[in-house]
This record gives structure tokens, sequence and C-alpha cells, in this order.
């Protein structure tokens, strides 16, 4: 089997596949030697597998509706920083903590606008009126318990945008008065990425480790289970904890892997009652 000739027939017919397979690519570079690499690459299972998930889910969806999605979670956010910064309890956080609650609020700020304008000109109607629920805000009493739900929301939306990016995949460009040609996807993932950053920033702002390690003290929360938990230790069919399946001889432990990998929210999951559903007024 020729794995470079597998890739450069499907390159003709697909210019992007390289960018699919690219997250993959880590499997590869795991390997020390070229030997290692062919013998992988020449196993039917794992190309299989690959090319699965490289190319799972890319069917296009609404972009009205995924990017209405979208909204409702920015709004969401914008809505509780706001609240946040209005709160009692700001003024009692260090001019550093303050600082970086601002600019994140200045981010979301310039999401939701983004969001909008990108909705008006595919020919949609931004979705309006998304809060923070006031009740629930009330029993923040902390500004320690303000940076909890923070926490929770940044990696929820993080989960929200991967679980969602595959569907607009295949979307043309959308050339925008006074903005000009834009990409759906890319503009997704241009807020995805700052999103994690928040994410990062807000759990080492909390003294936890800025990827998700499940040994976090709300790693039992809701917002990292799902059909697709964080604890999850199979990528691509296989179980990397168990020996030599990414190096020979090598052995990774569950907190290893599920720290290497962030998994996806679906919609449902998202708009739960006990995730993001249950924090819109």
């Amino acid at each position: 089997m020729n794995f470079l000739n597998i890739l450069n027939q499907l390159a003709e017919v697909d210019s992007n596949v390289f960018d699919r397979l690219d997250s993959r690519r880590a499997v590869f570079s795991s390997l020390g030697t070229v030997a290692k690499r062919s013998a992988l690459a020449a196993t039917p299972v794992l190309l299989a597998s690959m090319f699965q998930k490289a190319y799972a889910g890319t069917n296009a969806g609404d972009p009205v509706e995924i990017f209405n999605y979208a909204l409702t979670l920015e709004l969401l956010e914008a809505d509780f920083y706001n609240k946040m910064k209005a709160s009692a309890f700001f003024s009692t956080a260090s001019s550093a903590n303050q600082a970086a609650i601002n600019q994140i609020s200045k981010h979301e700020t310039a999401h939701v606008s983004l969001l909008q304008t990108v909705i008006r000109g595919i020919g949609g109607t931004p979705v309006s009126g998304v809060a923070f629920k006031t009740t629930t805000f009330a029993t923040l009493t902390s500004f320690a318990a303000q940076l909890q739900v923070a926490q929770l929301l940044e990696d929820t939306g993080v989960r929200a945008y991967k679980g969602r990016a595959t569907e607009l995949q295949g979307i043309a460009d959308v050339n925008i008065s006074g903005v000009g040609s834009i990409n759906p996807l890319e503009s997704a993932l241009r807020i995805h990425s700052v999103e994690a950053r928040h994410a990062a920033h807000i759990r080492y702002m909390r003294g936890q480790t800025p990827w998700i390690s499940g040994s976090g003290d709300l790693d039992s929360n809701a917002a990292y289970t799902g059909a697709t938990p964080e604890s999850t230790i199979t990528q691509a069919g296989y179980n990397l904890t168990t020996a030599g399946v990414i190096t020979a001889g090598v052995t990774y432990s569950a907190t290893d892997v599920q720290s290497s990998f962030d998994e996806i929210l679906t919609k449902a999951e998202v708009l739960d009652s006990t995730r993001a559903g249950g924090l819109v007024q």
C-alpha cells in the first residue's frame, strides 16, 4: 500500500485533504522513525479510521441557524461578563484579574458584532434578547464563584463551536457589503480559537490547568460530560492508553490522553438545562 500515492490521488479530487488530516499529523509525528511511520501508515484499519474522522460530518448545514446558535452563546457570555463587571464583587478582584475580565468582555462584544454582521450578510435575522439568568447570577456571591461559571461557559463554548464546525464545510464564501468576502467556516474558527484562549486563561486565574485534565475541581460538571465526554481515552477508534498504540513501548495515562484532546458537545447537549440552556433568561 502506497500511502503517499493514496493522498496524492485524493488531493486531485479534494484540494483540502491535507488540511482535513492536519489534526491527525500528530499521530505520525509522535513516531520516531521512517520505519515506524511506514508501518503505521500501512495499517488499513488506521487509514480507514483517519479518513472517516477527517471526512465525518462534512455535509453543509444551514449557516443562518448555525451562526444564530453561536450568537446565542456569545450573547449569553457577553451579558454574563457585563453583569460580572457591574457586580460589587468585581472590585475585590486583583487589578490583573479585572483587566483580564475587561478584555474578555470586549472580545465577546466583538464576537457578537461579527456574528450579527455575518448573519445579516447571508440574508438572515440575528437572534436577540438573550441574557444570563438574573436569578442564577444573584447566587454567585463572590468573584471566585463568578469565575467558576465563567470557566464553565467558556469551556462549553469551545465544545459547542467544535461540535458544529464541520457543518460549515463546503459553504461558499459570502461577500458582505462594507466587509468584503468572508468564509463562514473560517469566521467560526477564528472565534473558536479565542474562546479556547479565554477558557485557558480563566482556568489559569482559578489555579487550574489550562487544559481539561479530569482532576480539576469542576471536571465532574455537565459541561464536561455528554455522549463524547472530555474523559474519553479513545481517538479514531483506538484506546490510546494501551501500551504501544502511539509509540512502541510507551504507555500514556488516561490523564495524558484526555488532556491532549477536546471533545464536542452537540446542539441538544449545549442547550440542555444542565448546561448553557439552563442559564438563559
